[in-house]
Formats: structure tokens, C-alpha cells, sequence
């Protein structure tokens, strides 16, 4: 057991959880300087390629349960190693969303009910979506993100560039989905702010489980199936 790993993916998920929510909480309405949706849609794409450089070559750099498990299903990633990836992703989620908690909480008037960038559907989508709408896009996008990190990351890929493309992908996932749920795509990153928030948040938590689970599933066996060769770097070991 790799303990290195898990701590890889435990701050990573830190990082991508504290840095993209906290531009929404803290950053995307402040007056005259706000950096709206296009901000926070960077905010997350650029966590995801720091840390992609940062800690690619020791665990590979999923952030994400949803990556992990669809990872396993493309044949790049042991199944026996999902469930501490995961245990590593929710807890790094969790400490980054009591920080930002903590910070947050300075200002006066913060009130964590209002949303604290949790994800929501119905009354609590932030462009009022319905059920239905909210599970397909957070699927389709789920299963494109698998894809585009599949493919950046096969053997035949440009070398050095896949941490770009994952960014940028994440970033137009963002742009598209905020209006819809506020945009998961990540189960970890939507468990750790629903765990302050409470309440409809806990209670809508599940579709941001099952909704990219489903989806980085069908990612990873399309992109398998369709790919000439399964080989990849996943954890800094070619699998090829």
C-alpha cells in the first residue's frame, strides 16, 4: 500500500475542492471585482492542471471518484485500488470545504443555506433546472470529461500536454453546467460542501453521486472501445 498515493489525491482534491468552490463562495459576487461564472469555470480548470503537474507521476491525478471508477472501466486503472482513492478524494473534499467553512464565515452576513457552491436540482439548480435535466447533463458531462481524459492521457497522445487539455475541459464543462446544478462532475467536491450546507443539499447529494458515476463509466468504456490500443499513464505507470 502506497500511502503517498492516497495523500497525493487526498491534497490534490484539497486543492481542486478549496480553490474552485471558494472562488464561487468568496470571489464570484464580490462587488465591482467579482469574477462571475467565466471565474469560477477557470478557477476549477486551473486547480485541476496545477495539481496535474503537481502530483500527475505519483497518483495520477483523478481528484475525483468519478475519474477513478471510470478510469477502472477503460482498463487504465486496478479496481482494487478504487475504494482508498476515493475514501482519499472525499476526505481531502471534506477538510477543504471546512476551511473554506472557516474563512468564509469571517465576512458579515455569510449564511452557509444560501448554498456554500453546493449542487442542487429543482429549487436549488441555479437556473431553476428539473430533476431530469440535472441528471443528463451531469451524465454527458461526466462521460465527455472521461473521454477527453482518456484520450489525453493514451500513449500515442502529445506528451506533456494532457494536463491542459483536462483543465480546459473541465473549465467548458463549467461554462456549460453552472446554470444547470451548479456543476459536480465530481462526487467528492459535491459531498464536502452538502456536508455544511445540510439540509437539501444532503438530500440531493445523491444524484451527484449516481449521475457521474454513470457517466465516467460510460467515458471510460467508449473511449476503451473505440481506442486501438488501452495503453495510458495512470499513477505515472505506462499501462502499455
Amino acid at each position: 500500500m502506497d500511502m503517498r498515493k492516497y495523500a497525493a489525491e487526498a491534497i490534490g482534491t484539497f486543492w481542486l475542492t478549496f480553490a474552485g468552490c471558494g472562488s464561487a463562495v468568496i470571489a464570484a459576487g464580490f462587488p465591482q471585482v467579482g469574477i462571475g461564472l467565466l471565474g469560477v469555470s477557470l478557477a476549477f480548470g486551473l486547480s485541476v492542471v496545477t495539481m496535474a503537474y503537481a502530483i500527475g507521476h505519483v497518483s495520477g491525478c483523478h481528484l475525483n471518484p468519478a475519474v477513478t471508477v471510470g478510469l477502472a472501466a477503460g482498463g487504465r486503472f486496478p479496481a482494487g485500488q478504487i475504494l482508498p482513492y476515493v475514501i482519499a478524494q472525499v476526505c481531502g473534499a471534506i477538510i477543504a470545504a471546512e476551511l473554506l467553512y472557516v474563512i468564509a464565515s469571517g465576512a458579515p452576513g455569510f449564511d452557509v443555506t444560501k448554498g456554500f457552491a453546493s449542487n442542487g436540482y429543482d429549487a436549488h439548480s441555479p437556473g431553476q433546472y428539473g430533476l431530469l435535466a440535472c441528471f443528463l447533463t451531469e451524465v454527458v458531462m461526466t462521460m465527455m470529461f472521461l473521454f477527453i481524459i482518456m484520450g489525453a492521457t493514451h500513449g500515442r497522445a502529445p506528451a506533456g500536454f494532457a494536463p491542459l487539455a483536462i483543465g480546459l475541459a473541465l473549465v467548458m464543462i463549467h461554462l456549460v453546467s453552472i446554470p444547470v446544478t451548479n456543476t459536480s462532475v465530481n462526487p467528492a467536491r459535491s459531498t464536502g460542501p452538502a456536508l455544511f450546507v445540510g439540509g437539501w443539499a444532503l438530500s440531493q447529494l445523491w444524484l451527484f453521486w449516481v449521475a457521474p458515476l454513470i457517466g465516467g463509466v460510460l467515458g471510460g468504456v467508449i473511449y476503451r472501445w473505440l481506442s486501438e490500443e488501452p495503453g495510458g499513464v495512470v499513477a505515472g505507470v505506462k499501462t502499455a
